[in-house]
């Protein structure tokens, strides 16, 4: 089943009582998706860019997904980070000793979203995809667990990716406060995660600019940071109004924009493995 049929149903949000306890809302995500044919979702998550006023009238019409759908899509992305920092750890020589303590952390994080998820989902949960580090099957000949410097540069990409597809997933949550919930606890700490790595590599805390380059990253990884130039947030165009400030730079400094369905899917393009069935 291709990622794109699996969007084709709107969230029925009648589906989950708002004033449920977890445990009954658990009950209920399991419940919901059984008899949909559930295939291995590709590295997404269904969202909404406010980048432009076509993206988010597509979000409207096409890109809700069911509560099941978007917790897979979480659970996706959460696999391939909590592979990525177990190969990371498990590697001899890698990580620096004074670094160690600091990826096992976030390692540990990562492993308890994935168990969050996959008890969140039960029966409906995806199957881990295959991942290639190396980015083999975007034409890439990373070095990733041989160099420190390449890890890191890949953490930050995929932990500042992160940020920007739970943001996006929670357009799709608007009005199921459940969901809501759980995917902003873990949002705020996939943002603590990229905050600290950006750091480690001499980066500011938060991205700064629509390209790979402002921060800090080959060309090839600029579809982690579209739309990152934006400086119109609700209408208004703020590039003008703080000059004393930091001008336009500033402002694109001061907002996340959420990553689109599509825009992920191409990040993740460079690391999952296709599935020949």
């Amino acid at each position: 089943m291709s990622f794109i049929k699996i969007l084709d149903k709107l969230s029925d949000i009648g589906t989950l009582d708002s004033n449920a306890s977890r445990r009954d809302a658990f009950k209920q995500f399991k419940s919901f998706g059984k008899g949909a044919a559930m295939a291995s979702i590709p590295f997404g998550l269904a969202g909404i860019s406010s980048s432009t006023k076509a993206a988010n009238a597509a979000f409207a019409t096409t890109l809700q997904a069911s509560p099941s759908d978007v917790l897979n899509f979480a659970l996706t992305l959460e696999y391939l980070a909590k592979e990525f920092y177990n190969i990371g750890l498990d590697t001899n020589g890698l990580i620096p000793d004074d670094a160690k303590d600091i990826f096992a952390k976030i390692s540990k994080h990562e492993d308890d979203h994935v168990a969050f998820l996959l008890a969140a989902l039960g029966d409906n949960a995806v199957a881990k995809p295959t991942f290639d580090f190396t980015g083999g099957p975007g034409g890439l000949e990373l070095d990733t667990f041989e160099n420190y410097n390449t890890f890191l540069a890949l953490s930050q990409g995929f932990e500042d990716t992160g940020v920007r597809a739970y943001k996006g997933q929670a357009g799709a949550l608007a009005n199921d406060n459940t969901l809501l919930e759980y995917a902003l606890q873990i949002h705020s700490v996939e943002a603590r995660h990229a905050a600290q790595v950006r750091r480690m590599r001499g980066q500011k805390g938060w991205i700064t600019g629509g390209t790979a380059a402002s921060n800090g990253l080959l060309d090839v990884f600029d579809p982690i940071y579209a739309g990152e130039a934006n400086t119109v947030q609700g209408g208004v165009d703020l590039s003008g109004l703080f000059n004393a400030f930091g001008g336009a730079a500033a402002v694109r400094e001061a907002f996340d924009e959420p990553l689109t369905m599509e825009e992920v899917l191409a990040i993740g393009g460079f690391f999952i493995v296709p599935n020949e069935g």
